[in-house]
């Protein structure tokens, strides 16, 4: 059981490093928009490689983190379907970094917006990326919280944060694409889901 506890901290360093990552990138990346743009876009253009490795490493921090939380959980559903849906979560963010997001909303500047095939693989990765990290606070949350009401319902206040938020960033997105609503605050509802689950991953762990 030594291992358990480093495992889980895997998931704490997946729920800091992706987003931190993003934001400082994305801050600091000539023509992208924090507001604006999908964290996927950061995949693609100047500094690509930075966001492919940050997608890759983050998935594999996430498998860890299923190995310790099968490990960690006593017996119940929890501890079955927790592990398999980390290990389906960590593998979206994995795909999502080796095959890169298409242009789009002028990012990267100069490139045209076409969909490919890559593109397409990329989009099913993300819903299930946003999907699983919605769905373990609501898992957790009498596992980990130990029967305590407030943090059961914060784990659950949480989940429903980040997958109405994920929803809202793809509604932007596409609005922001149909030329509905420009700029649409895709990216900003993105970031966002990814910081709420984060600090999720914070506050229970301690």
């Amino acid at each position: 059981m030594r291992p358990t506890t480093p495992l889980l901290g895997c998931g704490i360093a997946a729920g800091l490093l992706v987003p931190a990552l993003l934001l400082i990138d994305g801050a600091t990346r000539p023509g992208y928009n924090l507001w604006h743009h999908g964290a996927s876009q950061l995949g693609t253009g100047e500094r690509g490689w930075l966001q492919t490795a940050n997608f890759v490493i983050g998935g594999l921090l996430l498998l860890a983190f299923a190995t310790g939380l099968r490990r960690a959980l006593p017996r119940g559903r929890a501890a079955i379907w927790g592990p398999i849906l980390f290990t389906i979560t960590g593998l979206a963010p994995a795909v999502a970094g080796i095959v890169p997001t298409d242009p789009a909303l002028g990012y990267p500047p100069g490139r045209p917006e076409v969909v490919t095939t890559a593109g397409r693989i990329h989009g099913l990765a993300g819903p299930v990326l946003f999907a699983g990290l919605a769905a373990m606070p609501f898992m957790l949350a009498r596992s980990v919280c130990g029967g305590s009401r407030g943090w059961a319902a914060y784990s659950r206040w949480s989940g429903a944060l980040v997958i109405t938020f994920a929803i809202a960033a793809g509604i932007a997105f596409r609005l922001d694409v149909q030329d509905v609503l420009r700029p649409a605050p895709a990216g900003l509802l993105e970031h966002a889901a990814l910081l709420i689950w984060a600090l999720f991953m914070l506050i229970t762990r301690r």
